[in-house]
């Protein structure tokens, strides 16, 4: 019998996740709306406050707080313990829904998530050049680290922070739109109607068929701006004659930086239950596999590395147990004055602790410092159960 507790406790320790503490998500709806282009004040009076007042009909809501900023609006709901989350998730969504038709009608559609306590990244690389753009160095990012990364077991979602997508910047002359009678609405407008690539077709013979493909994606600089943006008879106006196309990143309103210097994180976040300790180990070697094929001005760094405190804080209570363990060993063998009772404590503590192993795998638990701890705790149980049958 206590070979079988044995094995099975071993086998309940491989399937086991390591991470710092239980995961426990908190009671906590989030609704976020995005509206591009709207200020503060537009935002709260037409998004934030009609939102507001209807979920606020909601059962269970502990608390309710919100943000309006340029061109986004976040609510956030805290519900009392005893509420069932998929219930209130179900509820929020439903009150988000009906309030829709009170909403602006560019809004962009509210997304209602609950808080997942496995969301926290747990592991990011820097990368930064010194000769390269943040553009080159995003693409690296998403390219090679990116998908590298995904690979990994355990993982659930790999961020890219920082990330400069390459972008056509259409800078316009505010005299030469008056000169020629146009508005930056009727450069959308021929933007909007030009860039655009349409199903076309096939041509069908007796012995062959083809596929016809419009190319009517506008690729290069000089395609835009070769852009007509109006043709009145012979008079025809291209996107040059009032502007300038160029190259740029998508968003140049913010930058991540690294001690000072601009930067690209990669970062990685693991799945509900996983091995922390497996998927960092797994990304360290990755991303020495991925150093090798990197151009030399390109540095790649770890930024930070969770598990470094999850390891040292289960290597002191490993040593907690081990010391508790040689304790409860001495003080019994000193009291009783014989090896062969003292044996059946010695026995009975290293059965029971690695039995409870597969007890917390069938109840989904992890190795955590708390659960490590009542292990820590139980070992005087375990003791005074086996002196009781020594007596």
């Amino acid at each position: 019998m206590s070979l079988v507790v044995l094995i099975l406790g071993g086998i309940g320790f491989t399937y086991l996740g390591v991470r710092d503490y239980p995961s426990v998500d908190p009671p906590i709806v989030t609704v976020s709306t995005s509206f591009p282009g709207a200020n503060s004040d537009v935002i709260e009076t037409q998004i934030t406050e009609p939102l507001e007042a209807a979920i606020n009909s909601v059962q269970g809501i502990r608390s309710i707080s919100s943000s309006s900023s340029d061109g986004s609006s976040r609510i956030t709901v805290e519900f009392k313990l005893e509420v069932e989350m998929e219930t209130a998730v179900n509820d929020v969504r439903d009150k988000v829904s009906g309030a829709m038709r009170r909403l602006p009608q560019d809004v962009d559609p509210p997304v209602v998530q609950k808080a997942d306590a496995d969301a926290q990244p747990i592991f990011a690389i820097s990368l930064r050049s010194d000769t390269r753009s943040l553009i080159e160095i995003s693409n690296l990012a998403e390219i090679n680290f990116k998908e590298r990364l995904q690979t990994i077991s355990g993982v659930s979602d790999v961020g890219v922070w920082g990330s400069k997508k390459l972008a056509i910047r259409m800078k316009m002359d505010p005299s030469r739109l008056v000169a020629y009678g146009l508005t930056p609405l009727d450069v959308r407008n021929a933007v909007t109607r030009e860039n655009i690539e349409l199903p076309s077709g096939r041509i069908e013979g007796d012995n062959t068929e083809l596929t016809i493909r419009t190319l009517g994606r506008l690729r290069t600089v000089d395609e835009f701006n070769d852009l007509i943006i109006t043709k009145n008879g012979d008079r025809v106006v291209k996107f040059r004659d009032i502007g300038n196309a160029e190259v740029d990143a998508e968003n140049i309103r913010s930058i991540l930086k690294v001690n000072g210097i601009p930067s690209v994180n990669v970062i990685l976040v693991p799945q509900p239950g996983a091995n922390y300790i497996d998927i960092v180990d797994n990304a360290l070697v990755v991303l020495e596999s991925l150093k090798k094929d990197l151009p030399e001005d390109v540095v790649a760094e770890v930024l930070f590395d969770n598990t470094v405190y999850i390891r040292k804080s289960i290597d002191e209570v490993k040593h907690t147990i081990l010391i508790a363990f040689l304790l409860v060993v001495l003080v019994i063998f000193l009291f009783l004055r014989n090896w062969r009772t003292t044996l059946i404590p010695v026995i009975a503590i290293p059965v029971a602790l690695v039995g409870a192993f597969f007890v917390m795998y069938i109840a989904g638990f992890t190795i955590n410092i708390l659960t490590l701890f009542a292990i820590v705790l139980s070992i005087g149980l375990v003791v005074d159960d086996a002196i009781v049958v020594v007596e």
